[in-house]
């Protein structure tokens, strides 16, 4: 555990060579990115927290402590604690949110950045209104009915359609895995940190120096619409649309997943 501004953070670190924060999406902690250890652990030192109110971080009452740039602050101080100046950031969904926050906020310490079924938010103020209103909605379902039924209806949204494809056993470790969060966390990061509440960056692409990778489902039709839009203000933008996988690729395709990441970060060391 280590304690950033205030907040206990549980990470894990392994594997050698150049740093790679990778962080996970919501419901899920940093077992997400374990079966990717060896593999990415080759060529890089993984550097994988739990993103505050997941997992065992801790979280807080507050749910100012929620938003996405202060989370984007509380991971410049963790590598900064680790002393590490520059980092790849691996994102998956809302971590992919976070990902790109971070690297908006502080350009100068990510060297690349990959971003796995991920948005720059919504444009417009009244769709970021309306998605406001619904993550509170979710968030009063969690508060009323539990994290079991929140679990039994979030396993049923058509974004994860595809994952019923998946072996009943895999389903079932992440159905356990969501199960032992916090209540109070989910409901926080869906106030704090969800599509709605955080700002629209996508007047910000354009700023972007590092080599980006977007990686989505070709059956996830709605993130590959949005990586198709990114594209047209990417600098340095790359986009690999995986077959036959849904909004998880790291889960429905893992072995295909795991090389696209491994080739893409060794590719980009060696220019």
């Amino acid at each position: 555990m280590m304690m950033v501004n205030g907040v206990r953070y549980h990470i894990e670190q392994c594997g050698n060579g150049f740093p790679a924060l990778l962080l996970h999406g919501f419901t899920g902690d940093f077992t997400t990115w374990a079966p990717f250890c060896e593999q990415w652990g080759r060529h890089s030192k993984l550097i994988v927290p739990d993103i505050i109110g997941h997992g065992k971080t801790e979280a807080p009452e507050d749910v100012h402590r929620y938003s996405i740039e202060a989370a984007a602050v509380d991971l410049k101080y963790l590598i900064d604690f680790l002393g590490i100046e520059k980092v790849d950031l691996v994102g998956y969904s809302m971590g992919g949110r976070l990902a790109l926050t971070f690297a908006i906020l502080y350009p100068e310490r990510v060297s690349s950045l990959i971003l796995e079924s991920s948005s720059p938010g919504l444009q417009s103020k009244d769709a970021r209104e309306q998605r406001r209103i619904s993550d509170r909605k979710l968030a009063d379902f969690i508060r009323e009915q539990g994290i079991e039924s929140f679990v039994d209806y979030w396993e049923e949204i058509p974004l994860f359609t595809t994952m019923k494809r998946l072996p009943l056993e895999i389903r079932e470790t992440i159905r356990q895995q969501r199960l032992r969060n916090n209540p109070t966390g989910l409901v926080n990061s869906l106030l704090g940190m969800g599509t709605g509440s955080q700002p629209s960056w996508w007047d910000e692409l354009t700023k972007l120096t590092c080599e980006v990778l977007l990686i989505t489902g070709k059956e996830d039709e709605k993130f590959s619409a949005i990586a198709a839009k990114m594209m047209k203000s990417l600098k340095h933008g790359n986009w690999i649309e995986v077959a036959n996988v849904g909004h998880a690729i790291h889960v429905e395709d893992s072995e295909k997943f795991g090389t696209i990441i491994s080739d893409f970060l060794c590719r980009n060391k060696q220019n």
